[in-house]
């Protein structure tokens, strides 16, 4: 069966499978003791410590490792502004940040911080100026991706490290997504990663903080890995994370390289095969391996379940499979389609048979859910009256994605042009999905108006 989601956790790399039952048999012991196998386990420690620090790109004693990626972003976050308190407690981030970036941010705020969220464009990436704009002289940390998990686009971190090294503020990446692929461009002042997204073991993350950066741990100190991530050290993952690093960043190259064209193929042959697809996230900045694109009058979720059905394993950043029933954020702050979202991420190791069998597989799925839902299969027609309705309601109330658009798009051909459909609907996705219909269809989005419940979308029809 297919995989396709290692954006979420890549497979086990050989690498990291071979020396998790080695160290299990030598890393058993307490790296703090003296002893014999407390010796062993320290010098397992050590090099693991020293391999990871050359993946990244710092020295050894600038990276610990941690429980999970989760907790180095929330750890090197609430270090790095209770460092620098006196500086002041303004938090800069982009849009499109994972949500442990924007749970530490909003967890700032609620203990009185400010916190400036920066925009990205409909690719996904942030616009360097508009970055260092939100930079203030009270801004004690920015916050920036690598790469994005859910469509791809790659950061332009050099860049917007270069804007903050000149406001002197610490810029922190997170490098989850793009550190397997290769090191993460100059200009961070911490950078956190973990080992899932690689191919390594669950449970492990790596916090690298430069020397200077002015750091306070928060929470009760501990003695191991310089206090900055308190408890036992879960040692054979740790050697089996840093042993996968290495490993994948040898294949890396070539390996993007062969990823990178079968990705190519997704984003040409899906825009070709299926009608009505959004294919998003910077076409060329991106990560080699993953492509997002999003489906016209498709609930997600079933989109998800044909396709698991048929043997394919893929993810989705649609409110149709989230549950909290809310959009996708990234896809929010881009300003695309986000019904019917499919990402796609394929594995080191992916044959193009099985990428070649999903493109086979997918326009007929796509179809059948569309004809399932009831979507409209044929463009505008013309208004069926002599005298058409000089504007509409829709209600849509209480019925969940697509469903609104779809409502929308069967009587938007049975007002005359210039005139309006008003879809009342309560689904939050809806705010994101009408919006970028209009802008597929070629329709206008008049605006947003308040409801009794819910509220009321308006579209004027231009054509």
């Amino acid at each position: 069966m297919p995989y396709f989601d290692a954006a979420s956790a890549a497979p086990l790399h050989p690498v990291a499978h071979q020396a998790l039952l080695a160290a299990l048999d030598e890393g058993w012991a307490d790296p703090a003791r003296l002893y014999r196998e407390g010796r062993r386990a320290r010098l397992l420690l050590d090099a693991a410590r020293e391999a990871a620090a050359e993946a990244v790109g710092c020295r050894p004693d600038e990276l610990v490792f941690t429980s999970s990626g989760t907790t180095a972003v929330h750890a090197g976050i609430a270090g790095a502004l209770s460092g620098r308190r006196r500086v002041g407690r303004h938090l800069a981030h982009s849009a499109v940040e994972h949500s442990s970036v924007l749970h530490a941010a909003a967890a700032h705020e609620a203990e009185g911080g400010s916190v400036t969220e920066v925009p990205v464009d409909r690719s996904g990436a942030v616009d360097p100026e508009a970055y260092g704009d939100a930079l203030r002289a009270d801004t004690a940390l920015a916050c920036l991706q690598s790469a994005n998990h859910e469509v791809g686009t790659e950061q332009p971190v050099a860049e917007v490290g270069a804007l903050c090294a000149e406001a002197g503020v610490p810029l922190l990446v997170d490098a989850a997504q793009s550190l397997g692929w290769g090191p993460v461009p100059a200009g961070w002042s911490l950078l956190t990663a973990s080992a899932h997204k690689w191919g390594g073991p669950a449970g492990v993350g790596l916090l690298a903080v430069r020397k200077g950066v002015r750091f306070a741990p928060r929470g009760p100190a501990g003695e191991r890995e310089s206090g900055r991530a308190p408890g036992f050290e879960n040692l054979p993952a740790i050697v089996a994370a840093a042993a996968s690093l290495r490993a994948v960043r040898a294949e890396a190259g070539a390996e993007a390289a062969r990823l990178r064209a079968l990705v190519d193929r997704i984003r040409s042959v899906v825009a070709e095969r299926v009608p009505d697809v959004e294919v998003v996230g910077d076409p060329e900045r991106r990560l080699p391996h993953l492509v997002t694109f999003s489906c016209l009058y498709v609930d997600g979720e079933t989109l998800l379940h044909e396709l698991d059905r048929r043997e394919f394993s893929v993810s989705s950043g649609s409110s149709c499979t989230s549950s909290t029933l809310t959009p996708s954020h990234v896809l929010r702050a881009m300003g695309v389609l986000s019904e019917g979202n499919i990402r796609v991420s394929l594995p080191p190791g992916t044959a193009g048979a099985d990428v070649d069998r999903f493109l086979e597989v997918l326009p007929g799925v796509v179809a059948e859910v569309r004809e399932r839902l009831g979507a409209p299969a044929a463009p505008l027609s013309p208004p069926r009256s002599p005298a058409p309705a000089a504007s509409l309601v829709v209600d849509a109330l209480g019925r969940r994605c697509p469903i609104p658009v779809i409502e929308l798009a069967k009587v938007i051909g049975e007002v005359p042009v210039g005139a309006t459909v008003t879809v009342l609907a309560d689904d939050e996705a809806a705010r994101l999905d009408i919006p970028a219909w209009c802008e597929m269809r070629g329709q206008e989005y008049v605006g947003e108006e308040p409801a009794d419940r819910g509220s009321a979308y308006v579209v004027r029809r231009l054509g």
